[in-house]
């Protein structure tokens, strides 16, 4: 290693430069006071039990068709509409989609007994059958986010003639991959002492977890870094926004948790084709559609092969894989590179399309 060699001159510019840089971020903040998160108009078409399934709007013409977008039950999905420019919604609507998504809502205590079942076959389905009359189609694109796309590949398959295409993206699949730090972790819990003795699992509680698995680089690294770059009001913004997103997370229904983290984190049952939901077995072979499946390089979430472990499992002659430069929220907010989820996913559709004449 590197020998550093730490003076006292060098010591006290360093504090002076740090302080200076803290001067500037108070400045900063006073310009800007608050920020809100959301970049794209949107209206609710259909709400259930506090469910909502919502269609941004967009232009006229919508070449590409419809998709509807299944988020996570943990976290907001405010994150695929952060702020102009980086927003995955906006970027997928100037490139001629008709995009929805539904928002799983803020579970109370009420909403302890919701199970996976219910937010799969009950409220997603739902959601699809109305958009399916809605658009009079027989079968609609599904985009997965995360964990909701993990939902949306059980979906796909309990119900393969409502989906006519998958589209998944750091998608959970095998939860059983050595590099899984966050699986290692959940196999260690006591999912079901823990939900018996708290119902909802609270979202700070989810949250800190996740921060846990890289605390360096999420709870003091991306502090310092952030105050190089303080006197910038639009880079303070989006900070900001990050940062509302990150710590506004909804309680998960406790049943849910409790069924997610049993049977997928520590059963992987998914991989073993042993998982079954509303005593239905789900079997990833059914999955005959056109699939594309992307995941990131750098994702400490889901590891590449957690995500990767789709391709062994579908039936389809049609899947496609590409691997983003990025970490699991940053391919969703620099949207710059030619190599990016809306650009991927519009070559992937329009090549469709093209195939289908």
């Amino acid at each position: 290693m590197p020998r550093v060699e730490l003076t006292a001159s060098g010591v006290l510019t360093e504090l002076q430069e740090f302080e200076q840089q803290f001067a500037r971020s108070l400045e900063t903040a006073r310009t800007c006071e608050s920020v809100s998160i959301g970049a794209t108009p949107r209206a609710p078409l259909f709400v259930l039990d506090g469910v909502t399934l919502y269609r941004y709007q967009s232009a006229a013409q919508t070449p590409n068709g419809a998709l509807l977008i299944v988020y996570a039950l943990v976290n907001r999905p405010d994150m695929a509409d952060l702020e102009p420019g980086r927003s995955l919604v906006q970027a997928l609507i100037q490139r001629g989609f008709d995009v929805y998504l539904v928002d799983w809502g803020r579970p109370s205590g009420a909403d302890r007994l919701r199970s996976l079942d219910d937010h799969v076959s009950h409220y997603l389905d739902a959601c699809v059958d109305f958009l399916r009359a809605h658009l009079s189609v027989a079968a609609i694109t599904l985009l997965g986010i995360c964990q909701g796309g993990t939902l949306a590949t059980i979906y796909a398959a309990l119900y393969p003639h409502k989906v006519a295409r998958l589209t998944t993206t750091v998608t959970p699949i095998d939860f059983h991959t050595p590099d899984d730090l966050l699986s290692h972790l959940i196999r260690e819990v006591d999912i079901e002492r823990l939900v018996a003795s708290s119902g909802n699992i609270d979202g700070d509680v989810l949250n800190w977890l996740f921060l846990a698995l890289k605390p360096y680089r999420l709870l003091q690294q991306k502090y310092v870094n952030f105050l190089r770059h303080a006197g910038d009001a639009h880079a303070f913004a989006t900070f900001m926004r990050m940062e509302q997103w990150i710590f506004d997370s909804p309680a998960l229904a406790g049943r849910a948790c409790l069924e997610f983290a049993k049977h997928l984190y520590q059963g992987n049952e998914l991989v073993r084709g042993t998982f079954r939901l509303g005593g239905k077995a789900v079997d990833l072979g059914a999955l005959t559609m056109p699939i594309l499946n992307i995941y990131a390089r750098d994702d400490h979430l889901v590891p590449p092969a957690a995500s990767r472990a789709l391709g062994q499992l579908v039936n389809s002659n049609d899947y496609t894989e590409r691997e983003l430069r990025g970490g699991h929220i940053g391919i969703y907010v620099s949207l710059r590179e030619p190599l990016s989820v809306p650009n991927v996913i519009e070559e992937w559709m329009t090549a469709r399309r093209r195939s289908a004449r």
